[in-house]
């Protein structure tokens, strides 16, 4: 579907030299002298590779839609993630490196939802937020609980985030994924 430049968004999946890129930033800049243009920071969805380019606001760009497909993860098989279809039972495997900084939060039954174009996957997500437990952190301070600071902490998955000071080794906190970042504690 052909947009003027004007109208990409942030998140967009666009189509530029034979390549899909995800956008993550854009800046829309009128000069003193010549035409308008929109500088859009762009992420290659094959290798990852960050690029910008300007684009005339009188140029159209090829915006790609994608069909997003929910599957539950079974498995870890060499560079591949083993999915099933919920609904057909049908199996599927897709590059872990789709999957980021989020691969250690994945989880056995976890579900994942895929962006695909073409009946390939371009995308990953996991569930906005996770279970995990606290394998490592430092002791609480006597008097130091009244205070909003937070103490590092190490979990199951070797992962790092920053704890308030009343969570202690072994419990079992929600964390959001994307932000490593403490949500609650599970109760």
């Amino acid at each position: 579907m052909k947009i003027n430049a004007n109208d990409i968004k942030i998140g967009n999946v666009i189509s530029h030299d034979n390549k899909f890129f995800v956008v993550s930033k854009t800046m829309h800049t009128q000069p003193g002298k010549g035409g308008a243009y929109i500088q859009v920071e762009m992420k290659e969805m094959k290798t990852g590779t960050k690029t910008n380019h300007r684009f005339r606001s009188s140029e159209d760009v090829e915006k790609i839609r994608l069909d997003q497909e929910k599957y539950q993860f079974l498995y870890q098989e060499d560079n591949f993630i083993i999915l099933m279809d919920q609904e057909t039972f049908e199996q599927k495997s897709i590059d872990k490196s789709l999957l980021g900084d989020q691969l250690p939060f994945i989880k056995e039954g976890m579900d994942i939802t895929l962006e695909m174009h073409d009946n390939e996957a371009l995308l990953a997500y996991l569930p906005a937020s996770a279970e995990v437990t606290i394998k490592e952190c430092e002791p609480v301070v006597k008097g130091q609980t009244s205070t909003s600071s937070y103490k590092p902490a190490i979990l199951e998955n070797e992962a790092r985030i920053m704890v308030p000071p009343f969570i202690n080794q072994g419990d079992k906190v929600v964390i959001d994924i994307k932000e490593l970042k403490y949500i609650e504690r599970v109760k």
